[in-house]
């Protein structure tokens, strides 16, 4: 009995000695040995442990790398079992779902493997068909956003589907437009878009320069209205664009379409050629597409104009035609030929340069290449290679 105590008093003080070193290093090093046990036992519930067997599955079926796969299975750690998988992945093969747009929908939307075929996915799929989406159409649309299969049926896509017919007049335009822009079935707010509309027909936008307008740049609709009405106002004011003008809405697009800044660097570009403002004005009232080209486009075709050419900013605000033409394939092959023709001293037709390059290409080569064929024999061939209608 006494060697029975003897050893338990040992131990109590080795336990003792044990516990006093230990605790004094945790303790003085700033770190609490029993709130650090407490938080690793409940804070091991906090995230998720990716689900093995779904990681499995997502690596023999779709591809992912088990990185992937470990990733992607930790947001649905609910799962007990493979059934709802295989289901969802069955459907969207049947579909017309290829592997790789599978695995990239599952990745950016990961609940889609837990939603019910029967009441969820097959009734969303069935609305997008109704609507005329069909085939091939219908898996891009779908592949490119795989969100929208999350937006509810009744509270977001019918209502989504049903603005976007009104806006755009048939079922047949709002899958062109969807082709074009599915992200359109999952943008949030209606009113955004109820707002832009309205704004549109206030400055004078008809039903059918809507639609166009909406076919070409869906964007416009989801823009906020503070923009949209900030770019009405400057194409009306500062560009002094009325609205009852035919190129109202060309100069709504070109102006939407970019960055101010950038669209000042462009107007800086003609002011440093000489332009004025008020040629400028003239020029963006009767075709704002030549703001529209790239800075490198407009820096070409003044360089060739104004400084080869010799043009003035008048003489081109008066022909903006020769902003549209192609450069490579019908300015320049022109002007040489025209060139060449002079150098020979042949005589020509006394063309003004605008209906020199406004011509068909029949008839350029009619006037200009098929009479001088004996004397450059060398420049037929070429040329009917290079010069563009």
């Amino acid at each position: 009995m006494q060697a029975y105590s003897t050893s338990r008093l040992q131990l109590n003080d080795m336990l003792n000695r044990f516990r006093g070193t230990h605790t004094c290093i945790l303790h003085g090093n700033g770190f609490d040995f029993y709130s650090f046990r407490s938080q690793f036992l409940y804070s091991s519930t906090s995230t998720p442990a990716p689900t093995h067997f779904l990681v499995k599955y997502l690596v023999d079926s779709l591809g992912f790398s088990n990185e992937e796969a470990a990733s992607t299975s930790s947001k649905v750690a609910s799962l007990k079992s493979l059934k709802n998988p295989h289901l969802v992945i069955n459907f969207l093969k049947q579909t017309g779902f290829d592997n790789t747009q599978m695995k990239k929908m599952v990745s950016r939307a990961p609940k889609l493997l837990i939603r019910d075929v029967s009441k969820t996915l097959k009734p969303k799929f069935q609305c997008l068909m109704d609507l005329g989406l069909s085939g091939s159409d219908l898996v891009n649309v779908i592949a490119k956003d795989a969100q929208i299969i999350d937006r509810g049926l009744d509270t977001h896509l019918r209502p989504t589907i049903d603005c976007l017919r009104r806006t755009l007049g048939s079922d047949e335009n709002v899958v062109k437009a969807l082709k074009r822009a599915p992200w359109l079935l999952t943008f949030g707010p209606q009113r955004t878009m109820g707002a832009n509309l309205l704004l549109l027909r206030n400055f004078g936008f008809s039903d059918e320069k809507i639609r166009k307008l909406v076919l070409l740049y869906p964007n416009y609709l989801t823009q906020k209205p503070e923009r949209i009405k900030d770019l009405l106002h400057r194409l009306e004011n500062d560009f002094q664009v009325p609205r009852d003008s035919p190129f109202f809405h060309y100069g709504f697009q070109v102006l939407s379409s970019q960055k101010k800044s950038a669209l000042d660097r462009k107007i800086g570009i003609f002011k440093s050629f000489g332009w004025s403002d008020d040629d400028i004005l003239q020029m963006f009232q009767k075709l704002p597409y030549c703001i529209g080209f790239s800075e490198v486009r407009i820096q070409e075709k003044l360089n060739l104009f104004m400084k080869e050419l010799g043009l003035g900013p008048a003489y081109l605000v008066s022909h903006l035609g020769f902003f549209i033409y192609s450069l490579e394939k019908r300015v320049v092959p022109r002007v040489q030929v025209l060139k060449i023709l002079d150098e020979k001293k042949l005589e020509r037709r006394n063309l003004a340069l605008s209906s020199v390059l406004s011509i068909s290409e029949s008839k350029f080569i009619q006037l200009f290449v098929l009479p001088y064929k004996a004397e450059i024999p060398d420049l037929y061939e070429p040329l009917l290679k290079i010069v563009a209608p």
